[in-house]
């Protein structure tokens, strides 16, 4: 690669760091534990939210810091899709998410060679904060889709709660594509994800991306929608650009152009992203810790977003049907998501792309200690 991938590679490969940094990751995490949240934080009052609000589907805020109204549920199960990990009830989001993920499934077998997809973490039913993992996945518009080919048969919902990650890395070598594990068919279902023009990026191991650029042959004009970051090595991340009329959703920064297969892929093959803070200096007080966010921290919509009344059900805000009573006929059917048109167009001021090459690190990433 242009850059001087390869000596960049070796060179920080002979530091002593580089098999406990890769140790680390294969095992699919880099963060720490997560400690429960305070009574009257965002965290535990949009975590102990079991219902999505009534009324339309807006997204409030930026996908690190809102919330959301009119939340659907992706169902559990459709012909082309599992949902996992059911009983963080986080497979709640924004309906065009929904609508692209219940898309993507289909022609993830029509054209990736893939046998479905399983479904991680959405979002909470009403957005905001999670419990625990992940920063993002705050407005609906954030999915987690294991590289994990969805089996043939439907998972329990114990197997979906306990089912082991499968890292796509290399053990015991510093972010190293495992050949034995990677496969055409994922490269090809990266990039059908990142073919949809509504998909503003795509999340994934810095290694991962490498392999991308070094190995991916056909179109690569969607290459640069693959953004590499900490952890993501079992799973990648779609993030969806802010829908059409959503006036309250702050959008990212669109990505660069090119296909990322430059000194921004380089730097995460350098010590900078992996080093330990700086130590205090002698004598110098210790920081403090960082203060929980709070429902006043998040954009002013969010407060009325945690009074508004709640759908009827769960089943009401999958299918569209009145009650829970409603039964579960539609369990393999199309989501209420499926049935909703777009608003126009509008043009929010977008946040500029900082989080990600982060020069501290390890840091706590995107994804759950456990998804």
């Amino acid at each position: 690669m242009a850059f001087g991938f390869t000596q960049a590679f070796r060179t920080f490969g002979r530091l002593a760091l580089a098999g406990a940094i890769g140790a680390g990751l294969a095992a699919g995490d880099v963060g720490a534990e997560q400690k429960t949240p305070s009574p009257g934080s965002a965290k535990a009052l949009f975590g102990g939210a079991s219902l999505p609000t009534q009324g339309p589907a807006q997204p409030i805020g930026f996908y690190a810091k809102g919330c959301m109204t009119g939340a659907v549920a992706l169902p559990t199960d459709g012909p082309t899709w599992q949902a996992m990990r059911l009983s963080r009830n986080r497979r709640w989001g924004n309906p065009a998410m929904i609508a692209l993920l219940e898309r993507f499934s289909q022609d993830a077998v029509k054209y990736a060679g893939w046998p479905g997809i399983l479904v991680g973490d959405i979002a909470q039913p009403r957005g905001g904060p999670m419990l625990n993992g992940h920063s993002s996945h705050q407005i609906g518009l954030d999915a987690d889709i294991w590289f994990t080919p969805m089996p043939a048969r439907r998972l329990t919902a114990e197997e979906r709660q306990y089912l082991p990650f499968t890292t796509m890395l290399q053990k015991n070598k510093f972010l190293t594509v495992d050949p034995k594990v990677w496969t055409e068919s994922r490269a090809r279902l990266l990039m059908l994800a990142a073919s949809y023009p509504q998909v503003e990026r795509i999340f994934v191991n810095p290694a991962i991306k490498k392999k991308m650029c070094d190995t991916w042959t056909g179109d690569r004009t969607n290459l640069g929608k693959l953004r590499p970051i900490y952890g993501h090595d079992s799973h990648f991340h779609i993030r969806m650009k802010c829908p059409p009329g959503a006036t309250g959703c702050t959008p990212q920064a669109p990505v660069p152009a090119g296909d990322g297969c430059d000194k921004s892929l380089a730097y995460w093959f350098t010590p900078a992203p992996w080093a330990p803070p700086k130590p205090p200096k002698p004598g110098a007080k210790p920081p403090k810790p960082p203060r929980e966010m709070m429902v006043s921290d998040l954009p002013k919509a969010c407060a009325a977003v945690l009074d508004a009344a709640s759908v009827v059900s769960m089943q009401a805000a999958t299918y569209g049907g009145s009650s829970a009573a409603d039964g579960p006929s539609a369990a393999s059917g199309p989501s209420a998501a499926s049935a909703l048109a777009a608003a126009p167009t509008a043009a929010p001021a977008t946040v500029d792309d900082d989080g990600e090459l982060p020069d501290v690190g390890p840091v706590p990433n995107d994804k759950p200690a456990m998804q």
